[in-house]
């Protein structure tokens, strides 16, 4: 399995790749395929996809900001079951990360990642089972993964303002034993990450608000 990097819509791997996220996702969940040119010759970017005997079996997309000392991983999915996909895709990614990290002569505190939550919504994954939310959210437990302790909404990739809930936004600590993260690492991330949608919902920013008057945010079981 080979773990190739996409750096352009125009790269075969890309339409197949794009094609699986629709497989996978809803609607909301997935920027639409001419709006990708610009992320993609991001530097700043990494979208991976890994390959098996010319198939795009699985992706991932992640980011290291080393003024804050942390990653986000976008997503990551898993198209077929019995190959090793999430393995290898967490390892290569974790490989990255720290090269991204040394490069930086930063320290990472963590990853954040937005989880699905199938208590408060129902989520349909195009019938591949190892997406299965209840699946995933176990699996990035034993990862290490804990949701932070706030009721989270994004902005809708659809970019139509509306607010998409049903998600806890997470984090995999570096340190094991910490507990909380402050509050105002939690704000200046999100300001930062969701900088690229100019339309966003007024639930988004209450939430926001109501983050500022915070000190710490607690680091709780998912």
């Amino acid at each position: 399995m080979d773990y190739i990097r996409i750096q352009s819509i125009d790269n075969p791997l890309f339409a197949k790749m794009h094609d699986l996220m629709k497989t996978v996702f809803p609607p909301e969940e997935v920027l639409a395929f001419e709006k990708w040119r610009a992320p993609l010759e991001d530097e700043t970017i990494h979208v991976y996809v890994a390959v098996h005997e010319g198939e795009v079996v699985g992706t991932t997309e992640y980011r290291y900001y080393p003024d804050l000392r942390v990653a986000m991983t976008d997503f990551t999915i898993v198209g077929r079951p019995g190959l090793g996909i999430g393995r290898f895709l967490l390892r290569s990614r974790e490989r990255d990360l720290r090269r991204l990290a040394m490069e930086s002569g930063t320290v990472s505190l963590g990853m954040f990642a937005e989880i699905y939550d199938p208590t408060q919504a129902s989520y349909e994954f195009g019938g591949i089972y190892p997406m299965n939310p209840y699946v995933r959210r176990e699996v990035l437990s034993h990862i290490g993964y804990m949701r932070l302790d706030f009721p989270y909404v994004h902005p809708s990739w659809e970019e139509d303002g509306s607010a998409v809930g049903g998600l806890n936004l997470s984090f995999l600590p570096a340190d094991e034993n910490r507990t909380e993260l402050d509050a105002s690492l939690v704000t200046a991330f999100l300001t930062q990450y969701y900088s690229a949608l100019p339309n966003k919902p007024e639930e988004w920013f209450a939430m926001m608000e109501r983050l500022k008057t915070q000190d710490k945010l607690r680091l709780l079981p998912l």
